[in-house]
């Protein structure tokens, strides 16, 4: 484990020291926090419209954050031969990889948090056309960041130590800290309940899309043990643009059409007029409610028989569409901005449990797959 923990420790260590890794953590929370303070006429919908945006800017940050590490960790490495000195030693490939991986993740979490604290002041900040900017939250933000670079460029000069990862480990602090004095102080500076309008509902949100956020690292990571930065982008890009559409291009033809709405069915024109005939038979036969649809119910009641002559008709679900909801990421499981529409809505824990289970699965077939590209890969 020594040999694991230390590439670990260096990977970490050398995502942070990038400075596009402190660029990207900067420029995130910096927007994040830009889309509290102007005026948007959005009538009565500037708070909702404030979080969605914060949570789409941490995907998206999570997103580059993934493919510009996975590329600096791995790519560079094998492009520039280092990671032949690493596996001269009793270092295995597996080993190497999964290392560099917890290190990208590590790294990763970081990036969100920062993020996270972004979009919780964001919520905090947020006004509709009745309220104003809250220039106190954004002036003590702005004095974090400036003592934060300061802190930085001080260890620099004085101490000879690395600017960026000084700058990023101070970024954390500084900016944990003005999270804490903002909110105990209300816009006109006077002191109130800790915490008072923020959103707390964005912590198992954020928590969502660090999950994606992890898939993407490791499917940034399995592209980076073949091609460099700008196909592994591509690549990653295409799956994030194709996985948000997953529900609807395949999640539809994967499933069976006795396990959909059939009032839905009838209308929609993907089927024959014989396929529409069949559907009219089922809602007459078990429409029991005689409302003209088919309730889950009444859905389940369709017998073997049946389901056997919709599956004949080709109603069953294509087995292609199947294997591909399957391969693709499905980031709509991830995304559940509509939970933080309405101020009474709760966000149930049990639902991130579920879906740190899919990641682990997601994560774990990727980085198998990675391990077996990298084990055919020759390095010189």
């Amino acid at each position: 484990m020594r040999q694991f923990i230390t590439i670990a420790v260096n990977a970490f260590m050398e995502l942070v020291r990038q400075p596009v890794f402190l660029l990207l953590m900067t420029s995130s929370a910096v927007f994040e926090i830009f889309l509290a303070t102007p005026y948007y006429f959005a009538f009565g919908d500037e708070p909702k419209l404030v979080k969605n945006s914060t949570l789409a800017v941490m995907l998206l940050a999570g997103l580059f954050g993934a493919v510009l590490s996975a590329s600096a960790s791995l790519a560079r490495e094998i492009r520039t031969g280092t990671v032949l000195a690493v596996l001269s030693k009793p270092v295995g490939r597996a080993q190497f990889l999964v290392a560099k991986f917890v290190g990208l993740v590590v790294a990763l979490s970081l990036l969100t948090y920062v993020n996270l604290v972004a979009a919780l002041l964001a919520s905090r900040m947020a006004f509709d056309a009745y309220g104003s900017t809250d220039m106190f939250a954004l002036g003590t933000f702005a004095l974090a960041l400036v003592i934060a670079y300061l802190v930085g460029g001080f260890s620099n000069y004085f101490l000879r130590r690395p600017f960026v990862s000084d700058a990023v480990f101070s970024l954390l602090v500084m900016v944990t800290l003005a999270f804490v004095v903002i909110n105990f102080y209300t816009k006109e500076c006077k002191p109130q309940e800790f915490a008072t309008g923020v959103d707390w509902r964005l912590i198992p949100a954020a928590v969502l899309v660090l999950f994606a956020v992890w898939i993407l690292a490791g499917l940034a990571l399995a592209c980076s043990t073949r091609f460099d930065m700008i196909p592994t982008l591509a690549i990653c890009s295409a799956f994030f643009l194709v996985g948000i559409m997953s529900d609807y291009v395949f999640g539809l033809r994967a499933n069976a059409v006795w396990k959909r709405d059939f009032a839905t069915e009838l209308r929609s024109t993907r089927w024959s007029y014989a396929q529409k005939v069949l559907l009219k038979e089922m809602v007459e036969k078990y429409d029991l409610s005689h409302d003209g649809k088919l309730e889950l119910a009444e859905r389940e009641a369709i017998s073997p028989a049946d389901k056997a002559r919709m599956k004949g008709a080709d109603m069953g679900g294509a087995w292609w569409a199947s294997v591909l909801y399957t391969v693709t990421p499905n980031w709509q499981l991830f995304w559940v901005a509509d939970a933080l529409d309405s101020d009474k809505s709760t966000f149930h824990w049990g639902y991130v449990g579920k879906a740190f289970g899919y990641m682990l699965g997601y994560v774990g077939a990727v980085l198998a797959i990675a391990v077996v590209f990298f084990e055919d890969r020759e390095l010189s």
